[in-house]
């Protein structure tokens, strides 16, 4: 059995004396962070971006599937750095200075999606820079130095669908021929390189994959496609880098480009002929766009243009200031974008011809009304005039865009909005006018528009809402008016609104939420009222609110003067809330919420307090949300986390606690959170001492719960460690000699273990009836010092079953007609004081002791403590202060059991009811002589009835 203890004992103690030697960082990381994902089955993500590293860190997750290292110092890439990461997915390592990469550095990269090496320092790809990347769809290296492409470098690449080799230093076209052989290459840039040409007779293949080209180069002149290599091609993009020569276009069989749809051409690359000879090419051509080619298009390029028999969509990014524009042939054309083109005006006839346009984008010009020809677009269905200088709206100017379904205007200045205006869109469903200079709401949507869900009012000058704002809006389902300055809201502003989800009010300057405010918002799952001056509400204000699932009241209830948010939720304003999952608090007031807070709201998964004093916060508060899966309660002074001990939180995932208040930490706290993952606890003021050795042992050694930026942790205590790093502090001397004091541990367990086994079993009562004695005898030696008088005549000790016999026979005689003063432990203990106390105090606090002995007395502990502290008393001051008195006739056989009470019943004669039925006068009368006796103790007193020595 000690072989079999010891052993046991070890193996529970072994992984713990070795937690010093092998420690595991896996997640104690020290230039990285691991993003908190929302989905518990979502990859592991990795940022490391922007660290200022030179070299890849060496305790990356092995199961991370994305890694940032973007924004950094490294400056080459070997064979250690991504060993055993076969799970990675994403790679990002753009912006760094890279100027060598190892042979088969990724080549446990097996399922390695993208690669992303843009803006570092590679000239050349070398035979096997990229071995083992066979399932790398997306490859990013523009933005480098590359001369040269080994013919090899990309063999493994089979499912290569995008490659990125734009602003680089490749001279000869053959370079790219490798990657034009790949099975699933789709996209190739090779924008602003040194070619002089692309010819397609200088590549030696039959055909390629691809669809989309895009290239260009500083010396670049002549484009020539004279092959049938290009089966699939859809896209071709030309545009013009730093002293780009004139190209010549040479394709003379317009079938080798008969599925070409998309055509991109930015800056002069092709003269203005070059340009109508393209154009008339490309017979199938239906996406054409054309920047900065404003002199072509004022030479009337756009004749050409609207004479492509396939055309549909058009983007002209150009400075078209005060020019004309004309499109008159292009009656086939569905989208047309002319943002951003210094548009101040757009005469009429300009847009007239357009009858099939459906999408028209004139954002971020220098309109100041809607153009005269946008009413005549009967087929319109998306309008953007956003960004603009527009102040008014006419009444006519959407009279005839009936099919209209979105519109735009944000960003102008427009101060009213007529009812007159929206009149006509009965198909609208998103109307943007955020970022204007409307102060009111006014009839703008009374009985107009039927079909709107979108409505963003966000950034205006709107001061109040009223009743009937929103009168007609039973579709709406999103409303914004953030960034506004409502500072009231009339009692059913929000009638009409029955089919709202989103209602975002916040930054405004609301001070006060009367009872009906929110009436209609039946099916509201969304309510953000953050960064107001809510400084009351009624307590039937949210009411209605019973879908509500997201609550944001950040910073609000500044006004201290005032009842804060913590008045109003131990109000109950979350009570109907039972699909609420995402509450946030900022600011809320001075004190911690009430623990029946969240009663009611058992789907609770997101749980935010900051910038509130928690100091004095309760682990009830939780116990009614256990599917809690992130709490932030960061800000919040905070001294302890002892709370989180009993807080029942199974499933949280997400824990930030920077910026409280927080010295030694209990490692215990994070072992009650079994789920935990994320953890944040910068800006708090470590004691870098013996206390915290357990803590930084675990953030060192635990394989769960990543502790964000642990390694940049400082200690503020004591003074002499002051500024030093918090998982720099050693700790092993806290710990002594582990091996041995686990072994001597575990030696000492075990023989604690047989020994109490023994005792238990062997000596038990022995032990029990000592330590009563003990206590007896320390209260009698501080009694005798004192020198209480009695306070009570007798101290009746019962059993509880026997409280009917002692209430209906013994209380009536013995105080009723007697007159005796009886304590009872229900009637006379003292309530809050220890019970072994209480007893203690009865007995000696009473001239004597009534024991009414029956077989529930024997079998009751407490009954046992009080008989064996009254026998002591017995014992040791040598007088009669000991009655027995028996309800039942109990044979002597069964008293062996009860080494105290036989001991006792041998010694003294004794009260027995059974035998005094008959005559229970006589037996009173004894119980009363019992009682008036007293002096020196006598064995055997004659007094009491029943045999001696029985």
């Amino acid at each position: 059995m000690a072989t079999r203890g010891h052993l046991l004992l070890f193996f529970i103690l072994e992984p713990f004396c070795l937690l010093h030697i092998t420690p595991s960082l896996a997640y104690s990381l020290k230039n990285c962070t691991i993003l908190y994902q929302e989905t518990r089955s979502a990859d592991v993500s990795l940022d490391c971006a922007n660290r200022n590293l030179e070299t890849i860190p060496d305790d990356f997750p092995k199961n991370a599937a994305s890694v940032q290292l973007n924004n950094n110092r490294l400056k080459k890439i070997t064979r250690k750095d991504f060993s055993k990461m076969s799970q990675l997915r994403r790679l990002h390592l753009g912006f760094n200075q890279i100027d060598s990469v190892y042979d088969r550095s990724f080549s446990d990269l097996v399922f390695l999606k993208t690669l992303s090496m843009e803006h570092n320092n590679l000239n050349h790809l070398t035979r096997d820079m990229f071995y083992g990347l066979s399932n790398l769809t997306l490859l990013n290296l523009s933005s480098n130095f590359i001369q040269f492409i080994h013919c090899s470098a990309f063999r493994h690449m089979y499912r290569l669908q995008t490659l990125d080799l734009g602003n680089n230093d490749l001279q000869q076209i053959v370079e790219i021929q490798p990657v034009l052989q790949l099975p699933q290459i789709q996209t190739l840039k090779l924008r602003c390189n040194q070619f002089s040409s692309f010819e397609t007779k200088e590549l030696s293949l039959n055909f390629s994959s691809l669809r989309e080209i895009d290239i260009s180069g500083r010396n670049l002149e002549r484009f020539s496609i004279t092959t049938p290599i290009f089966p699939f091609l859809q896209m071709i993009s030309l545009s013009g880098c730093e002293g780009n020569s004139t190209l010549k276009w040479d394709i003379t069989d317009k079938t080798l480009l008969k599925r070409v749809v998309k055509l991109y051409i930015a800056d002069a690359v092709l003269s203005f002929i070059e340009t109508e000879k393209v154009l008339k090419s490309l017979y199938s051509l239906s996406h054409l766009r054309l920047q900065h080619l404003d002199e072509w298009i004022r030479k009337g390029l756009l004749t050409t243009v609207c004479k492509l028999p396939a055309l549909k969509t058009l983007d002209l990014s150009n400075r078209l200031t005060n020019f004309i524009l004309k499109f008159q042939p292009c009656s086939e054309l569905t989208q047309l974008y002319l943002r951003e083109s210094y548009i101040s005006k757009l005469p009429k006839g300009s847009l007239q011809s357009l009858e099939q346009l459906q999408f028209l984008n004139l954002s971020t010009n220098r309109l100041t009304n809607v153009p005269f020809d946008v009413r005549h677009l009967s087929s319109l269905e998306i309008l953007l005039v956003g960004n603009n200088l527009i102040s008014e709206l006419n009444c006519e100017d959407f009279l005839n865009t009936t099919r209209l379904m979105e519109l735009y205007l944000n960003n102008n200045r427009i101060t009213k909005l007529k009812r007159c205006v929206l009149q006509s869109l009965t198909d609208l469903k998103v109307l943007g006018l955020s970022n204007n200079l409307i102060l009111t709401v006014g009839d703008t949507f009374k009985k107009t528009l039927f079909k709107l869900e979108v409505l963003d009012m966000s950034h205006n000058s709107i001061i109040s809402l009223e009743s009937g704002d929103f009168q007609g809006l039973q579709k709406l389902k999103y409303l914004n008016v953030t960034r506004n300055s409502i500072g009231k809201v009339d009692d059913g502003s929000f009638t009409d609104l029955v089919s709202l989800k989103t209602l975002d009010m916040r930054e405004n300057k609301l001070t006060n939420l009367t009872s009906n405010v929110f009436q209609g918002l039946f099916n509201l799952t969304v309510l953000d009222l953050s960064h107001n001056f809510i400084q009351f509400m009624h307590d039937s204000a949210f009411r209605v609110l019973t879908s509500l699932e997201t609550v944001n009241f950040y910073s609000n209830m500044l006004q201290y003067d005032h009842p804060g948010l913590i008045y109003y939720l131990e109000r109950g304003i979350l009570h109907n809330m039972k699909h609420l999952e995402y509450f946030k608090a900022e600011n809320i007031y001075l004190s911690a919420p009430y623990s029946n807070t969240f009663q009611s709201n058992q789907k609770l998964r997101s749980l935010t307090f900051t910038k509130t004093d928690l100091s004095e916060l309760q682990p009830e508060l939780f116990l009614p949300v256990p599917n809690l899966e992130s709490l932030d309660l960061s800000e919040s002074q905070l001294k302890s986390l002892d709370f989180l001990v009993h807080a029942n939180l199974p499933a949280l995932r997400y824990l930030n606690l920077a910026g409280n208040e927080l010295n030694v930490i209990n490692k215990t706290v994070f072992q009650s959170l079994p789920s935990l993952t994320f953890l944040d606890l910068d800006k708090n003021p470590f004691t870098c001492e013996c206390s915290n050795a357990d803590f930084i042992q675990w953030v060192k050694s635990n394989t769960q719960t990543q502790v964000v930026n642990a390694h940049q942790y400082v200690c503020s205590f004591p003074v002499s460690r002051r500024g030093s790093l918090l998982l720099d502090f050693n700790f092993q001397p806290c710990l002594d000699d582990g091996g041995f004091l686990c072994f001597v541990s575990s030696s000492c367990l075990v023989v604690l273990t047989l020994l109490s086994s023994f005792v238990y079993h062997f000596l038990r009562w022995h032990l029990t009836y000592t330590f009563h004695l003990l206590l007896a005898f320390l209260y009698n030696s501080r009694k005798g010092r004192k020198r209480d008088p009695h306070q009570f005549d007798a101290f009746v000790s019962y059993n509880v079953r026997d409280e009917g016999w002692v209430y209906r026979e013994m209380l009536p005689v013995l105080e009723g007609e007697q007159g005796w003063r009886l304590c009872l432990h229900h009637r006379d203990f003292q309530p809050g004081k220890p019970i072994i106390e209480n007893i203690t105090d009865a007995i000696y606090g009473s001239r004597k002791t009534i024991c009414v002995i029956s077989r529930s007395y024997l079998q009751s502990e407490w009954c046992s403590r009080e008989i064996q502290m009254a026998s002591f008393r017995l014992f040791d001051e040598q007088k009669d202060v000991l009655v027995l008195l028996f309800l039942e006739n109990i044979p002597a056989h069964h008293l062996s059991p009860y080494y105290r009470m036989r001991k006792l019943v041998k010694k003294r004669t004794y009260l027995s009811w059974p035998q005094a039925a008959q005559h229970p006068g006589v037996f009173w009368q004894n119980v009363q002589r019992a009682l008036q006796a007293g002096g020196a103790l006598a064995e055997n007193t004659d007094l009491l009835l029943g045999p001696a020595g029985r």
